[in-house]
């Protein structure tokens, strides 16, 4: 059974930062793109950040270039999001998410509605 556990969620005051995991099992962790999502209240659900699990660059939304890092310990089969300098824009639930796939650095990252394993979601709050 595939299972996407976020953790690192919290409430954390403007410019603070926080590190997201996503613990991934019941599936062959390697050979799969790994997203980060959010979805604000009222708003629909976003990209954040997504990473190949078998190497490769990873790939981020303009509204986190510079201050967002997803990195991955395929050891662990965990996924994580380095948050720093963090805005209360970047308040919501955030998902992980996974699609199997092959890499190159010619191939667009999977677009969201093509993810089709997702976690339950950990909640950020940044207040001003």
């Amino acid at each position: 059974q595939v299972q996407l556990v976020e953790s690192g969620g919290g409430s954390v005051q403007a410019g603070g930062s926080l590190t997201l995991s996503c613990a991934a099992s019941g599936y062959t962790y390697n050979r799969h793109y790994m997203g980060w999502f959010r979805q604000a209240p009222g708003k629909r659900r976003e990209g954040v950040a997504a990473i190949y699990t078998g190497g490769g660059r990873p790939y981020y939304y303009d509204s986190v270039k510079g201050r967002f890092t997803i990195s991955e310990d395929n050891r662990k089969n965990t996924v994580y999001l380095q948050m720093n300098s963090l805005k209360p824009e970047d308040t919501g639930m955030y998902y992980c998410a996974a699609v199997e796939g092959f890499y190159s650095d010619f191939t667009p990252f999977p677009e969201q509605s093509e993810y089709n394993y997702w976690g339950q979601g950990t909640q950020v709050t940044v207040s001003s």
